[in-house]
């Protein structure tokens, strides 16, 4: 072959033959079968013999297996050219699609099987209970302002929240030590207070403010960190301990993101206990002007549903003074098989990793066919972004299986100590998000297997089309739109939230242009520019660059729409499934007439018929000899090679039954496929000879017999120029013969 030349890794070998004659008489068992190490043929006299295969036959039989296997798991329309045949390539891409529909109904149910609707009933009781429910003198969790409302919320709400010791007439629970919140969910282990400090002096302060101001606790920033014990210095609430120290992790708050370092106090298991503990950090300062973060940890556990809720409440105390409350309840499984639904996902789990697999072979093998060319396809990298998350996702659920029995084990050995689940929370959230971003990928890379049909190919072929003016217009568009956030942040930052921050103002922005603002915070924070800027930003960014980008698109997608009308009719899959029809529906009838000419064979033939005359009878009717041999062998039992007349009548019931079955089959193959379409005359009188044609077919064969005609008038119209031609020269040559 010469170079750059087709190399398909996918099939070897030469095709096999297409049989001269179809085989359709009836027969169950083919008695031709071929194995690897021998042939059958039939002898002169029409019985079967046995050949031993060649080396040169096995080898080749071999290795057509072999490749055949692989092409037939494997094959894809990046591993076979296709670019000739119309409709192997739709054959081939709806094989692909249909693999691939089960792959994504195994990752639905992967994904759906994780998480149910008690998850969000789960949280949304923890958050009334604990960041709704008000204390004594109506400090809630959410309006938590001062260091004296937070000891106000931990010594009621949330002490009331944590221990659940009787019922609401006051009975106790009988529960020991063990506190049930809500009468369901299991406290683990005691809840964690951890605080962050800012050392003193950690900032300038100016001269003339020297001798009034003596201390100065910048802004939280983790070098600055006070590690120093103060205090009572008696316990982990007064001592410095690090990040690796009590196996803590950073923390991603609203003003910065705050260190697993810090002061630490573990509460009891019961009220009486914690409220003293809570009572003496209160009394003895615990926080100061120092402190800029306070971290409260704790665990529960339903088994109801198996699920795990992890709580932190956080209260940032900014350098401004005041607080900033905020909180964090993921709700998680992380003991996966306990029903019967979770060992069926299981399964779904199993096959999840055979179809990775098996897509991480046909992407190899993809790979090396074409090399470099294969990056070229964004499907491709698509592909290898959906394996690649997968694996990833297979080895954290194993990890993450073995981590929870390890972290189970030793909470059941010491129930008294801090139960940390905040950084297996942590990491099953991001599996949980990373599996919500494969689904999505996968649902998107359905468009790589519909893109065979035209009105499927609009949307990619307009978006590359206008890609390069979007990327010139979003330029442009976003020189304006930073210009108007940065004009935004500076003219109100200092008093409306939501342009408090550079980021804010471009999510803000990007609200003005769906409608969503609040143009009077606009107004009250700047009453003279504030109406300027909102026009300006409406006028230039929504009603012309907006409309600007989606003129681009409207444009683009016109004339892709008019070339892909104008382009040839390809064969789509609507025309497969008709063709298929009509081989169905042929290849039934010619079974029919089959079954006719046995019959026939049959009563024309005495009380007993021989192999011979009845081979004659049919060769001549033009069947070939296998399909003979199948016939009289399936129903000659005793092997004499003659039917009696037992023989005969049971073939001749067996035959009638198979005829009345294909009968009705081929007349409900018939209705169901010609349901819109018109019959003829010739049709309706023979319901047994009835074919169907499809409009679009009958529309394509008109075109095509036009066509022919006008092809042959052309002819007929070119050979009457010829013959007067030939006349006139012949008359020419008589004229000359003449005059000499």
């Amino acid at each position: 072959m010469a170079n750059g030349a087709w190399v398909n890794h996918g099939y070897c070998g030469s095709p096999q033959p297409l049989p001269r004659v179809v085989s359709t008489i009836y027969s169950p068992q083919p008695p031709f079968t071929s194995s690897m190490d021998s042939i059958y043929k039939l002898d002169p006299r029409g019985r079967i013999r046995e050949e031993p295969c060649t080396s040169d036959q096995t080898a080749m039989k071999k290795r057509r297996g072999c490749c055949s296997l692989i092409k037939g798991l494997w094959g894809t329309a990046w591993t076979e050219n296709n670019s000739n045949n119309r409709e192997r390539f739709i054959r081939t891409t709806l094989r692909e699609l249909v693999v691939y529909l089960v792959f994504l109904v195994d990752v639905c149910l992967l994904t759906y099987g994780m998480t149910s609707s008690s998850t969000y009933y789960f949280t949304k009781a923890m958050t009334d209970l604990f960041v709704s429910s008000p204390s004594q003198s109506g400090v809630t969790f959410q309006s938590i302002g001062t260091m004296a409302d937070f000891w106000d919320y931990t010594q009621g709400p949330l002490l009331d929240g944590l221990y659940w010791t009787k019922w609401y007439n006051n009975q106790s629970l009988d529960s020991g030590d063990q506190s049930f919140i809500y009468y369901e969910n299991m406290l683990l282990g005691v809840p964690r207070m951890r605080q962050i400090k800012i050392k003193n002096n950690s900032c300038k302060v100016h001269e003339d403010f020297k001798d009034e101001i003596t201390g100065c606790f910048d802004v939280y920033i983790e070098k600055k960190e006070d590690d120093l014990s103060f205090g009572l210095i008696n316990g982990s609430a007064w001592s410095y301990h690090t990040e690796k120290d009590i196996k803590g992790s950073a923390y991603w708050g609203l003003l910065t993101t705050y260190s697993g370092a810090g002061y630490y106090q573990d509460l009891n298991r019961t009220r009486e206990e914690s409220a003293n503990i809570l009572a003496e950090l209160m009394e003895n300062l615990w926080l100061d002007r120092g402190t800029r973060a306070v971290f409260i940890d704790f665990s529960a556990y339903n088994a109801n549903i198996n699920m795990f809720c992890v709580i932190r409440l956080v209260v940032e105390f900014p350098a401004t003074g005041g607080a900033i409350p905020s909180y964090q309840i993921r709700t998680v499984k992380l003991i996966r098989y306990i029903t019967h639904w979770d060992y069926f996902v299981l399964g779904c789990e199993l096959v999840f990793c055979v179809f990775i697999l098996y897509y991480v072979v046909e992407e190899i093998l993809e790979l090396r066919i074409h090399k470099f060319a294969y990056f070229k396809s964004i499907w491709n990298i698509l592909d290898i972004v959906v394996i690649l998350l997968a694996i990833v996702a297979i080895i954290f659920n194993i990890f993450r299986t073995i981590k929870v029995d390890n972290l189970l084990g030793s909470l059941l050995e010491k129930p008294d100590i801090y139960a940390d689940f905040e950084f297996l929370a942590f990491w099953q959230t991001q599996y949980n998000n990373m599996n919500a971003v494969n689904l999505f990928f996968a649902w998107i890379k359905i468009f790589k297997y519909i893109s065979f049909n035209k009105t499927m190919t609009q949307l990619s072929t307009t978006l590359g089309r206008c890609a390069k003016d979007i990327l010139g217009f979003a330029i442009m568009f976003f020189i304006v739109f930073f210009a108007y956030a940065q004009l935004g942040y500076l003219l109100f930052g200092t008093e409306v939230e939501s342009f408090s921050t550079f980021v804010k103002c471009i999510f803000t922005q990007f609200r003005i242009i769906l409608g969503d603002f609040d143009y009077d915070a606009i107004d009250r924070a700047n009453r003279v520019l504030g109406p300027i800027y909102f026009v300006s930003y409406v006028f230039f960014v929504f009603f012309v660059l907006l409309n600007m980008f989606l003129a681009i698109i409207n444009d683009t997608y016109s004339e892709v729409k008019e070339e892909l009308a104008s382009q040839k009719d390809e064969l789509q899959i609507t025309d497969l499934i008709k063709q298929s029809y009509m081989k169905t529906f042929m290849r039934l009838k010619l079974k029919k007439e089959k079954i006719s000419d046995v019959q026939k064979a049959l009563q024309s033939g005495s009380k007993e018929i021989e192999f011979e005359d009845f081979r004659d009878t049919l060769k001549e009717m033009g069947h070939a000899d296998n399909e003979i041999s199948a016939a009289f062998s399936q129903f000659d039992r005793d092997g004499n090679q003659v039917l009696d007349a037992d023989e005969q009548t049971r073939m001749k019931i067996e035959l009638e039954e198979k005829r009345d079955a294909l009968n009705a089959e081929l007349n409900n193959l018939g209705r169901n496929y010609g349901k819109g379409f018109p019959v003829s005359s010739e049709d309706k009188e023979s319901p047994s000879s009835r074919t169907f044609v499809g409009q679009e077919q009958l529309l394509r064969l008109t075109r095509q017999v036009l066509q022919i005609e006008s092809s042959v008038a052309g002819l007929t119209s070119r050979i009457d120029l010829i013959m007067e031609k030939l006349g006139l020269e012949e008359k020419a040559e008589g004229k000359k013969l003449r005059e000499k």
